[in-house]
C-alpha cells in the first residue's frame, strides 16, 4: 500500500518463460497484488508462474471482491444498476481461468483460454483490479523491459494528487536516441504525432510505452473490454480516457533493453494497423465528446474542413492534370481551387488550435 491506498500491478505475459519470475521477484513490496495474465502461451510461462506460486509465501493483506457490496436503499438505485452492469460484464471479456483468487494470494494468476492479444490481457487485469476495488493499477510486461524502481513515480500522481491516468515517456531521457533501436524509436514518434490528433492529449509522446498507472475512478470511467486488444491498446486507451475527461500525467523513465526480451512486435506491420484505428478513434472522439457529451465549436470546424477538403480534391486533380499537360485554366477553376484549399487548411488548423486549448486542462 501507499498512503493506505492499494497498489496492484497487472502483468500480461505471452511467452515469458524466462523472465517473468524475474519481473516478480522484483516488484516493489508496496504492491499488494501481482496479476500475471497468460495469453494463452505456448511455452511453460503458466507452470512456471504456478510452481513460483507454490514455493512461496504468498500472502498480502486481504482484499475482497467488492461487488454486492452496496446494498439497496431509496436513494442508490442508480449505483446498484452500475453494480449489476458490472457483474454482467464479464461476458464481454476473453474466457479466462483464475488459478488463485484467495482474498489474502499477493501473486494471481490468469490464464486466457484463447490467446487475444496483449491489450486483452491488459483489460482482464483491469477488470480484476476494479472488481476488487484497488485504488491504483499499474501495467508492467512479463520481458523484464521495465525498472521495478520506475513504479513508484508512476503510482504517486495517482495516490497523492488524484491523477487520473500516468504514463511513462522513454522519449524523453537524455539516453532515448542512444538506446532505443533507430526503427522502433522512428515508428514510435510517427504514432506519437498521429495519437496527439487522435486522443486530444497533445502534449503527450511515447505512446507505445506500457508502463502505466490508471486510478480507480478511471477504471470505472471506460468500457474496459472494449480497449483494443493488440499493441495498439496504449494509443486506444488514450482515446478513451480523454472521451472520459481524465487527466493525465507523463513521468520520465529509461528506456531498457537487451535484457534477455524477445520482441513479438512487428513495427512495420504495426504502424499500418495502428494508424487506421487511430484515425477511426480521431472521429469517435470528436461525435462522443464534443457532439454528445459537450459540444463544442470545433466539432463543426473540424468537419467543415473535411468537407471543404472533399470539395477541393477534384480540383486539386484538375490543377495537377493541367500542369503536366501545360493546359491553361479558366479563373473560375483557379479561385475555387485557391479558396477551397486555404479554408480548408485553415478551418482545420483552428479546430486544431481549439482543440489544443480545450484540452490543456487535461494534461496535469
Amino acid at each position: 500500500m501507499i498512503n493506505n491506498k492499494t497498489v496492484a500491478v497487472v502483468v500480461p505475459c505471452f511467452n515469458e518463460e524466462t523472465q517473468i519470475i524475474q519481473v516478480i521477484k522484483t516488484m516493489p513490496d508496496f504492491v499488494d497484488r501481482i496479476i500475471v495474465i497468460d495469453d494463452k502461451s505456448t511455452d511453460n510461462t503458466a507452470s512456471i508462474v504456478k510452481d513460483y506460486i507454490h514455493s512461496i509465501e504468498n500472502k498480502s493483506i486481504q482484499i475482497d471482491n467488492i461487488l454486492d457490496k452496496i446494498k439497496p436503499n431509496n436513494y442508490n438505485r442508480a449505483n446498484i444498476i452500475v453494480q449489476e452492469l458490472q457483474k454482467k460484464e464479464i461476458q464481454y471479456f476473453t474466457p479466462r481461468e483464475i488459478y488463485n483468487d484467495n482474498n489474502s494470494d499477493r501473486i494471481v494468476l490468469i490464464s486466457h483460454l484463447t490467446n487475444a492479444g496483449k491489450g486483452s490481457g491488459i483489460a482482464t487485469g483491469y477488470k480484476w483490479a476494479k472488481d476488487h476495488g484497488i485504488d491504483c493499477v499499474a501495467t508492467m510486461d512479463g520481458d523484464g523491459q521495465m525498472d521495478p524502481d520506475e513504479l513508484l513515480s508512476l503510482c504517486e500522481p495517482i495516490i497523492f494528487e488524484n491523477i487520473d491516468y500516468a504514463k511513462g515517456n522513454r522519449l524523453i531521457h537524455r539516453s532515448a536516441l542512444l538506446v532505443i533501436p533507430k526503427v522502433r524509436f522512428f515508428g514510435n514518434s510517427i504514432l506519437s504525432i498521429l495519437t496527439k490528433l487522435a486522443s486530444g492529449y497533445w502534449h503527450v509522446s511515447d505512446t507505445q510505452t506500457g508502463y502505466t498507472a490508471i486510478s480507480n475512478k478511471a477504471l470505472n470511467a471506460i468500457r474496459l473490454y472494449d480497449i483494443y486488444k493488440k499493441y495498439g491498446y496504449p494509443n486506444d486507451m488514450l482515446v478513451k480516457l480523454n472521451i472520459a475527461f481524465c487527466t493525465l500525467r507523463e513521468v520520465e523513465i529509461k528506456p531498457v533493453y537487451d535484457i534477455g526480451e524477445q520482441s513479438k512486435m512487428k513495427i512495420f506491420k504495426v504502424i499500418p494497423t495502428v494508424s487506421i484505428l487511430l484515425i477511426k478513434s480521431f472521429f469517435k472522439r470528436l461525435w462522443f465528446k464534443y457532439l454528445f457529451r459537450d459540444f463544442h465549436p470545433l466539432f463543426i470546424l473540424y468537419h467543415f474542413s473535411f468537407l471543404l477538403g472533399a470539395i477541393w480534391i477534384p480540383y486539386l486533380y484538375k490543377v495537377g492534370n493541367a500542369l503536366i499537360l501545360d493546359k491553361n485554366l479558366s479563373f473560375e477553376t483557379l479561385f475555387a481551387f485557391t479558396f477551397l484549399g486555404i479554408s480548408s487548411i485553415q478551418s482545420f488548423l483552428f479546430a486544431m488550435w481549439m482543440d489544443i486549448q480545450d484540452n490543456d486542462r487535461l494534461y496535469k
